[in-house]
């Protein structure tokens, strides 16, 4: 059974993944388009065409979402993304030429692996090449790849994210979906018990769990914009443009109930939200379910995340 995003009807997901570099992109496309919104609530973000998406300009609709690796580098993965897109046919009419719109936006994975090596357009490009409607792969993959958590006292100290996938359901045939790339600067707690799952390992105890009890104490190892989670949530349902800016709003909730702290000045939180029009629903009910998604979406990139080096992931603290 497919849990993840893509069980959501008329949406694909494809990664490239770089696991030298450690590095990669995932890319969702909307064959068609795809009513979009979006939500920035972090302070250090990078992105592209999110002005777009706002409610009182012109384009309603999104051909693809690229969540990418590579710091600000990385918003050339989207160029690729285009290309794509082009051949395909997609985009928006202008009486010349369809233009794809491709909203995108980045993290911070650089510490790890090769600094110099970053998601472009070829990567961009082969993301798609690779999507389809399977479920997602999840963990160090993709834009997962490079992510890592609970970095305040640096990565001595810090655990693998990565990238994860969930689906919630409604009544009837509603159903709301995430994609998560989880690269927080503090910990991630388990959004059914509240206990921690990864993040700043205490040096006494080696156990997750310890920026709160530490920030203010401490100077952050890795410098400003060293952080970030990005989402996408995508629902079937029927939802204008001001409706979708609204549940990428209210599925930062999901990330506010999970990751602590959030939204920080280190962070450059970021959630698009589409929404594919098949069915009626309210704005509100979609925006709860949305916030669940990305909560229990943020939970499996951890689980699901391998170590790299020094940095341990989830599965390996199990015993």
């Amino acid at each position: 059974m497919n849990d993840t995003l893509t069980a959501i009807e008329g949406i694909l997901v494809g990664h490239t993944t770089d696991p030298v570099g450690m590095t990669g992109c995932t890319v969702v496309l909307t064959p068609g388009g795809a009513v979009a919104g979006v939500d920035v609530r972090g302070s250090a973000p990078g992105t592209r065409e999110t002005d777009l998406l706002r409610p009182v300009n012109l384009v309603e609709r999104a051909h693809a979402v690229l969540l990418t690796g590579g710091s600000a580098f990385g918003l050339a993965a989207a160029d690729g993304v285009m290309r794509y897109l082009e051949e395909q046919g997609e985009g928006f009419p202008t009486g010349v030429a369809h233009v794809p719109i491709v909203a995108a936006a980045v993290l911070f994975d650089l510490a790890l692996g090769d600094p110099g090596v970053r998601p472009g357009p070829e990567q961009g490009y082969a993301a798609c090449r690779n999507a389809g409607a399977s479920p997602v792969a999840e963990g160090s993959v993709g834009a997962g790849t490079g992510c890592t958590v609970g970095k305040l006292l640096g990565l001595a100290h810090a655990m693998r994210g990565g990238l994860g996938s969930s689906l919630v359901r409604g009544t009837g045939e509603l159903a709301v979906g995430a994609l998560v790339a989880v690269n927080a600067f503090g910990d991630v707690f388990c959004p059914e018990t509240a206990t921690p799952l990864a993040g700043l390992r205490d040096p006494a105890t080696g156990r997750p769990g310890g920026t709160l009890s530490l920030l203010g104490l401490a100077t952050p190892s890795l410098g400003p914009a060293a952080s970030t989670t990005l989402a996408v949530v995508a629902t079937n349902a029927k939802l204008s443009k001001e409706g979708a800016n609204k549940v990428a709003q209210m599925a930062h909730d999901g990330l506010a109930r999970v990751i602590r702290p959030c939204h920080t000045m280190y962070d450059g939180d970021t959630v698009f939200a589409l929404a594919t029009g098949k069915y009626e629903a309210d704005v509100t009910v979609v925006g709860a379910l949305a916030a669940e998604a990305v909560a229990l979406g943020v939970a499996r990139a951890v689980r699901a995340a391998t170590a790299w080096g020094p940095v341990p992931a989830w599965r390996d603290l199990q015993g």
